[in-house]
C-alpha cells in the first residue's frame, strides 16, 4: 500500500475542510449531549457555528447543519439568523473557542 501524501493545492483544501467539518461536528455533538444545562449564550454560539459550517458541509449535511443551528436557536430562545460565510481558518478558530468554553 503506501503513504497517501496531500500535495496538490486542491487536495489539502479538501483536507481543511474535513478537518473543520469534523471538529465541528464533534463540538456540536458535546454540546448536544449537554443541551438540558447549556448556557443560553453557548446555545446561541452552537447555533451560529451550525450555521457557519452550512458552506462547507456537503449533502445532506449540509441540510442537518441548518436543522442543528435552528434547534440550538431555539434552545437559546434567539430569532434563526441568516449565516454568514466565513475562512476555514476563521470557523477553526471559532470552534477551538467553543470546545474550551464547552470543557
Amino acid at each position: 500500500m503506501g503513504v497517501h501524501r496531500v500535495t496538490s493545492d486542491v487536495a489539502k483544501a479538501y483536507a481543511a475542510r474535513e478537518r473543520v467539518l469534523g471538529s465541528g461536528i464533534s463540538v456540536l455533538g458535546i454540546a448536544a449531549e449537554n443541551a438540558a444545562t447549556l448556557d443560553k449564550g453557548l446555545a446561541e454560539k452552537c447555533g451560529e457555528i451550525a450555521a457557519e459550517l452550512i458552506p462547507h458541509s456537503p449533502g445532506y449535511a449540509g441540510k442537518l447543519m441548518l436543522v442543528t443551528a435552528r434547534l440550538f436557536w431555539a434552545i437559546a430562545g434567539v430569532e434563526e439568523k441568516e449565516a454568514k460565510v466565513i475562512p476555514l481558518e476563521d470557523l477553526e478558530r471559532e470552534i477551538e473557542s467553543l470546545k474550551k468554553a464547552l470543557e
